[in-house]
């Protein structure tokens, strides 16, 4: 089972008052919800492809509203061909329903209209949020590349209201973008997706998110630090290559003895120990110098190498 599915039957298992059962139920018909012809009547349908889904709308319609929705199972043609379970309420059942909610009339099309009342409870705020991700909503497991979470919507108005909601009622600085089949409503930061999994009750979840979004992090800071140390480490070692060439190179045209002494030092102390970086160079010096007065004497030796090679 994918992580969004194991969120989705969490989800699914909450125990919610009368009232976030609505919002809920609200939120999942208006962006799951369409008034379709079927067999010469018209239906008020919700799809599903997660099973406790389909049960939970099952039994929030039936408590909240007195329906009995006819449940249709038939299977996906397509890629995993996953059962669909498809929820029907009649066209009475369907006007009661959509009455109660105080939505407007279906436009020509037949699309729903939903209204979007102020002043909600914070709970309610919530359920709805829950509901809308348990409609139309997705996110990335936590061990993937990137952290995504995203909520499809129809229409811009039901996308923007659910940014709305997100962004002044929560802070979640969610964003949105246009498709070809409608609107999305996502997050990118991985802080802000474990916000939002708090808001709609999915703890286990955010907990499992957590967990793998630290383990993460943490594997990632100590690669950053692998990486830095083996770069310094090859930046070092081919620098003491550079300087045992260069330091041979004048033993071989000019002499190690007719050096200046400070700079004979200097070579002599990298021929004994080709294999240490600077810092380590300069505490086995017999006096103290510094790891920047060490570093101008190999480069002195160099320009004398140069110098040497130029046949001055």
């Amino acid at each position: 089972m994918s992580f969004a599915a194991q969120t989705k039957k969490e989800l699914t298992l909450l125990q919610d008052p009368p009232c976030c059962i609505r919002a809920e139920l609200e939120a999942i018909l208006a962006f799951n919800g369409a008034l379709r012809q079927v067999e010469g009547r018209r239906v008020l349908e919700v799809e599903t492809e997660n099973v406790a889904t389909a049960r939970r709308i099952y039994t929030g319609l039936k408590s909240q509203f007195g329906v009995h929705p006819e449940v249709v199972v038939r299977k996906k043609m397509r890629l995993k061909k996953n059962n669909v379970y498809a929820l029907r309420l009649t066209d009475l059942e369907a006007d009661g329903v959509l009455g109660s909610l105080g939505w407007q009339a279906p436009d020509a099309a037949g699309a729903l209209a939903p209204s979007f009342p102020t002043g909600r409870k914070p709970c309610c705020r919530r359920a709805w949020l829950r509901g809308a991700f348990l409609a139309a909503g997705s996110v990335n497991d936590p061990g993937s590349a990137s952290y995504h979470l995203e909520i499809t919507a129809a229409s811009r108005a039901l996308a923007e209201q659910a940014r709305s909601l997100m962004n002044r009622g929560y802070g979640l600085h969610a964003k949105q973008i246009q498709r070809k089949k409608g609107y999305v409503v996502y997050l990118k930061e991985g802080e802000k997706i474990v916000e939002f999994l708090s808001i709609i009750g999915a703890h286990q979840a955010l907990l499992k998110f957590e967990d793998v979004r630290i383990l993460k992090d943490m594997r990632n800071q100590v690669n950053r630090l692998v990486n830095c140390e083996t770069a310094n480490m090859n930046k070092a070692i081919g620098a003491a290559v550079r300087q045992m060439e260069t330091i041979q190179f004048i033993d071989e045209h000019l002499g190690l003895h007719n050096l200046p002494a400070h700079l004979r030092e200097a070579a002599e102390l990298r021929l004994r120990y080709p294999d240490v970086n600077l810092q380590e160079l300069t505490a086995r010096m017999p006096h103290k110098v510094s790891k920047s007065g060490l570093n101008h004497r190999f480069r002195r030796l160099e320009q004398i190498a140069e110098s040497l090679r130029k046949g001055g």
